[in-house]
């Protein structure tokens, strides 16, 4: 990341899209902004989508983000709002890939723990926390909103770790030092 990066969070939905832009300046984020998409005006699911895909691309040109962080769906009883919802997060990110930005998803789970420490708080915690962290003074009239933000800070906390970027699937030292050669200082003896 650069001196001044932003981060796009989304919290992806049919009803209410949630989104929050985090700044990064020196390695301390900032709150931009963050906000909610009223869907529920529009009856037909098609102009639903088309709105969530002109806001996303609508924020992507306004505050140019380096990156783009979206949670996924969870898995629920109801197999029609899991496509409703899939559909949904699928039109944002196709619009963060048209504007040629990396896409990172992150569980509901993932975003409660690294926000809170509980993979299971509830979202009045993951906003009492996001408060705290970021020094917010007013409450959202939606929880869509913080929820996004978490995801935004969420992916903040996963790409700037004191040893590096948080990695997956290493299978010991010798798979970190292949994956990291400009992190061995001097020779390895065997």
């Amino acid at each position: 990341m650069k001196k001044t990066d932003i981060i796009l969070g989304i919290d992806p939905g049919t009803q209410l899209m949630g989104y929050a832009l985090l700044r990064i300046r020196n390695g301390k984020p900032q709150v931009v902004f963050m906000d909610v998409l009223t869907l529920t005006k529009e009856k037909d699911i098609y102009a639903r989508l088309n709105l969530v895909h002109r806001k996303v691309c609508e924020l992507i040109q306004l505050y140019q983000p380096s990156s783009f962080a979206i949670e996924a769906p969870f898995f629920g009883k109801n197999v029609q709002s899991m496509l409703k919802l899939g559909r949904a997060q699928g039109v944002a990110i196709a619009a963060a890939i048209q504007a040629e930005l990396t896409v990172t998803e992150y569980s509901p789970k993932k975003v409660k723990q690294s926000i809170t420490g509980n993979g299971n708080a509830d979202k009045e915690q993951v906003w009492k926390m996001l408060k705290q962290l970021l020094n917010i003074e007013e409450k959202p009239k939606y929880f869509d909103a913080t929820d996004a933000l978490a995801v935004a800070l969420c992916h903040y906390y996963q790409t700037h770790s004191a040893i590096g970027p948080v990695t997956k699937g290493l299978k010991g030292w010798e798979d970190f030092i292949a994956k990291n050669p400009e992190r061995v200082k001097g020779k390895l003896k065997k």
